[in-house]
């Protein structure tokens, strides 16, 4: 009798385990496939850069209803200092990781899989450039000065300024310095050009879904993930829209990313794919069989590119 109950305990705890995995698993299922057709929904790729913009040009209005006491208004929150100052670093990760299983399940093919992965590489290049570029017209057009020390003020409360020549911008601000110049926000440059990647690089998900593709969970967890960064870089944006407004510098991060995006995904990628031009997210994965998925394959491009 003793053995026929350890038995039949150890049937029912296998019945739950499994059925608990099948829930996680649908659960798991009906989540991506939302999400695939929502990232993959021709209206939604043409328009979300719009609505990025809009979020740029208006978040800082939200200043005005947001408190100042929130711990989203410090510097130092963990979400900033966590995923903000390394954003580049997780978008990779996550990106680049959905990008290669995608490609290497469906071709086997372990060079158009690093031909995917090198949009990445060219991205973060030219976020690089743009940051190295961006560093060198802020040194040419700010200038830094020293608080006087003494009683005297001038109006409205602020101490009299003595300009020191010769110091760059970060050595001027570990000085304890102010620095007086242009600049760009490369939070929002970065912020921006993460979610317009990361929309274009998972919008091919919902496609090979429609088309029968094979989705095993760690594919669709690793899909999933992308989607939870997007929204995650959306929710900083508008934090830093909202409790740190700088107008105009984070509307021309804002455009930097959008022109970065557009000049990569909306203009060279297009050429597609050569020894100088990776091609489009999706291309040349669906056409295994040529006789069969010939028009497939052409039919995704095209919903692509729309």
């Amino acid at each position: 009798m003793t053995i026929t109950a350890q038995q039949d305990e150890s049937r029912r705890e296998t019945l739950g385990n499994l059925l608990y995995k099948m829930f996680l698993n649908t659960v798991l299922v009906v989540l991506t496939n939302l999400a695939a057709r929502l990232l993959g929904n021709h209206v939604f790729r043409r328009h979300f850069h719009l609505l990025l913009s809009a979020v740029v040009m208006f978040g800082p209005a939200l200043s005005f209803w947001v408190s100042q006491h929130s711990v989203f208004a410090k510097r130092s929150h963990f979400l900033y200092r966590m995923f903000l100052r390394s954003g580049w670093g997780w978008t990779c990760i996550f990106v680049g990781s959905f990008v290669f299983l995608l490609s290497f399940s469906i071709r086997r093919s372990l060079a158009l899989s690093i031909r995917h992965l090198s949009r990445l590489g060219v991205a973060g290049g030219l976020w690089l450039s743009f940051c190295k570029l961006l560093d060198h017209l802020e040194n040419a057009t700010g200038s830094c000065y020293e608080p006087l020390i003494t009683n005297q003020e001038v109006t409205n409360g602020q101490p009299l300024l003595v300009l020191r020549e010769g110091e760059s911008k970060s050595e001027c601000l570990k000085a304890g310095m102010l620095w007086r110049g242009y600049e760009v926000s490369e939070d929002v440059f970065l912020l921006c050009l993460c979610c317009l990647l990361l929309a274009e690089e998972t919008a091919v998900f919902g496609p090979y879904l429609s088309l029968g593709g094979v989705s095993d969970a760690p594919l669709r967890i690793l899909f999933l993930f992308c989607v939870l960064l997007l929204g995650l870089w959306i929710f900083l944006l508008l934090c830093l829209l909202a409790y740190f407004p700088k107008f105009p510098t984070q509307l021309l991060g804002g455009a930097l990313g959008c022109l970065s995006w557009r000049g990569l995904y909306q203009g060279w990628y297009r050429l597609g794919p050569s020894w100088y031009c990776p091609g489009r997210p999706g291309l040349g994965l669906f056409n295994t069989k040529p006789s069969s998925n010939e028009a497939e394959d052409t039919q995704l491009s095209h919903d692509h590119c729309n």
